[in-house]
């Protein structure tokens, strides 16, 4: 594996100086997204409304990280939330086997959404890893919701945290400025549709923003005055096809 990772590093570097794979990256997003790519999939049979790079990252960290909780605002179909609650199930069942010790289903994912539509409730009631899922109703924003999410976060000792729900620059960074702190140290904040900033006006769908009023400008002016996080540049030269470019956030102290 030491070899392996050293001739990954040598190809991660080598791809951010690839100009021609970076345009052609670059014009299969936005193509993508013009055709509405990412609505195409789903994960356990429940629609999961993001591109396979970015999944295939949230693998590679959960297994690096192996978080007691995910916090994700936005649910959406519900997707993600059956996503992260089966990588929490084989992260559990990993560690089963290897020490002997029953099944422990300690692991969870609390999602937030304003508005959980019932053909959501009704899937995540119907998952198989449902008992592992919390679902909280309310802005993200919100005195009592960021309340309830902090009771049940508990004491976890590892937290990873996804924000993926209104994408304005407001929201965004008050976002990070509740729930970055939730997150551990070595753990994430990864922060989705920082893509936004880069699209051109008939790619917003006539969604309330666009460039200067996105995620990615709420991180950046974060990032000025948080010293804590990191943007993972690696992540983003491996995934080159990705919503969430400069928004892998990891937790350095």
């Amino acid at each position: 594996m030491d070899q392996y990772e050293t001739e990954v590093s040598k190809r991660l570097q080598a791809m951010s100086q690839d100009s021609h794979l970076g345009s052609a990256a670059q014009a299969f997003l936005e193509a993508s997204i013009a055709a509405q790519y990412s609505y195409n999939f789903c994960w356990l049979g429940v629609p999961i409304i993001q591109y396979p790079q970015d999944i295939m990252a949230l693998q590679e960290i959960v297994w690096q990280v192996r978080p007691d909780v995910i916090v994700e605002t936005g649910i959406a179909r519900g997707g993600s939330l059956s996503l992260s609650a089966s990588l929490l199930a084989l992260l559990d069942l990993s560690e089963t086997e290897s020490s002997g010790d029953p099944l422990s289903s300690r692991r969870r994912v609390i999602g937030v959404d304003i508005d959980i539509r019932p053909h959501t409730r009704k899937a995540i009631d119907h998952h198989p890893f449902k008992d592992r899922i919390t679902m909280i109703e309310g802005s993200s924003v919100d005195a009592d919701v960021i309340a309830s999410v902090r009771q049940a976060v508990g004491d976890a000792k590892t937290v990873l945290v996804c924000l993926d729900s209104h994408h304005g620059h407001d929201h965004v960074l008050k976002e990070l400025e509740a729930y970055a702190p939730l997150v551990s140290v070595g753990s994430y904040c990864i922060v989705f549709d920082t893509v936004i900033d880069a699209l051109e006006e008939p790619l917003l769908f006539g969604r309330p923003w666009g460039a200067g009023d996105n995620p990615k400008t709420a991180v950046d002016a974060w990032l000025k005055h948080n010293d804590k996080f990191e943007i993972n540049k690696e992540m983003d030269h491996k995934l080159q096809i990705s919503v969430a470019t400069g928004g892998y956030l990891q937790r350095k102290k």
